[in-house]
């Protein structure tokens, strides 16, 4: 019995090695990976270019509705960001990437997208621009999708919300204690959200005169002197609104989406904090990924931010990282990021689609994936 049930043992590991390989055959240029990234691609349209209800209803209904709203948010981005990445990488997709990215944003600005942050501020985002409310995660996520809209291309029709949504950021910010504004009302300041604002002024300004170039060198400047954690050199992952001491550890997975977003403002800081990344959270055994947390050991857990830890990976972080990896060209560690993707999530193929086993669950972490695998300059200096 005992060497039955390690045979049966050996050939189920021994089959999901041989899936593995044949998964991530070809991983290593764009050119080879083409087919399976434009496979994941159709699986994310058919997913999230529908209608907003219908993105809602794909979010994991147990998260409750302001996460459902959340997560189809970010799902909505991250597949615009792929979008994008695909356009540059394969210019032949440029022109389907435009018009889908024209339909991921109309889903965005419809008002059941609006609704998870409208509940927590009271206000709707795009009826208050002379609120004092922030609303700055989804002003910011809205203006950097539609920033990758006209970094490929796309024309003029969200040119009004685009300059409302950053001039009003950029006003919100101006008026905060410390440059900083709140996903949500009384909570700490989440600097990965808090970077997306500025990615979204930074592209605005490469697009229309320089005009936020002030305020984001400024930020960045206070990130690198005032913001990093002492013992790592990262970059906190958590501040408070008024400036005050806040003690709260340095995350994997925010470090790591950190990491992407600086390459959008900062090459040379997001090569920096992307090497410290490496140093402090990354880990080899048994598979290559990014720990959570760095100061100790977690072999099975829970995070909100990072998903279910095991053996100390984040999926979360190990995913953003390929971000980094990918804009760095740091081929070896990406492959080896790629392929503890495939062992965690087993690629599943239909008639002209591929998917992680995993996205029936979050389909957030499939358009998270993509837009870091793909992951390429927006705009040439």
């Amino acid at each position: 019995m005992i060497l039955k049930t390690f045979i049966i043992i050996i050939v189920i590991f021994a089959l999901k090695w041989l899936w593995v390989a044949v998964s991530t055959m070809g991983h290593g240029s764009f050119e080879g990976e083409k087919t399976e990234i434009l496979r994941r691609r159709n699986f994310l349209a058919n997913k999230l270019i529908t209608s907003p209800d219908g993105v809602l209803n794909e979010m994991p209904s147990g998260i409750g509705r302001q996460f459902q709203g959340e997560w189809a948010m970010y799902s909505c981005s991250m597949f615009t960001a792929a979008l994008v990445n695909i356009g540059k990488l394969y210019p032949e997709e440029r022109e389907k990437s435009i018009k889908q990215i024209e339909r991921l944003i109309d889903i965005v600005m419809s008002p059941e997208l609006r609704e998870y942050d409208a509940a927590r501020w009271g206000e709707d985002p795009l009826e208050s621009w002379d609120s004092e409310n922030s609303h700055m995660s989804y002003l910011s996520i809205l203006s950097w999708m539609i920033s990758g809209y006209k970094a490929i291309g796309g024309g003029d029709k969200y040119d009004d919300v685009y300059y409302q949504a950053c001039s009003t950021l950029n006003w919100r910010m101006q008026n905060s204690p410390t440059l900083n504004l709140l996903t949500y009302p009384n909570e700490a300041v989440y600097i990965p959200d808090m970077l997306v604002t500025i990615v979204a002024l930074s592209n605005y300004s490469r697009q229309c005169d320089g005009r936020y170039n002030p305020i984001i060198k400024e930020w960045i400047n206070k990130a690198k002197i005032e913001w990093t954690d002492k013992e790592t050199g990262l970059i906190k992952s958590f501040l408070s609104y008024d400036g005050s001491e806040m003690p709260a550890p340095v995350k994997g997975s925010y470090s790591a989406l950190i990491c992407y977003y600086l390459t959008f403002v900062d090459v040379d800081f997001a090569k920096e904090q992307y090497e410290l990344l490496k140093k402090h959270f990354i880990q080899k055994n048994p598979m290559t990924g990014i720990r959570e947390y760095n100061d100790r050991s977690c072999l099975v857990g829970m995070d909100i931010d990072s998903g279910p830890i095991l053996f100390n990976l984040s999926p979360s972080g190990t995913a953003f990282a390929i971000g980094p990896a990918t804009y760095f060209n740091d081929s070896d560690f990406r492959s080896h990021l790629l392929m503890t993707a495939e062992i965690g999530g087993s690629t599943i193929r239909g008639w002209n689609t591929n998917h992680y086993l995993l996205a029936n669950l979050a389909l957030v972490g499939e358009a998270i994936t993509l837009a870091m695998r793909t992951s390429v300059p927006w705009f040439t200096e």
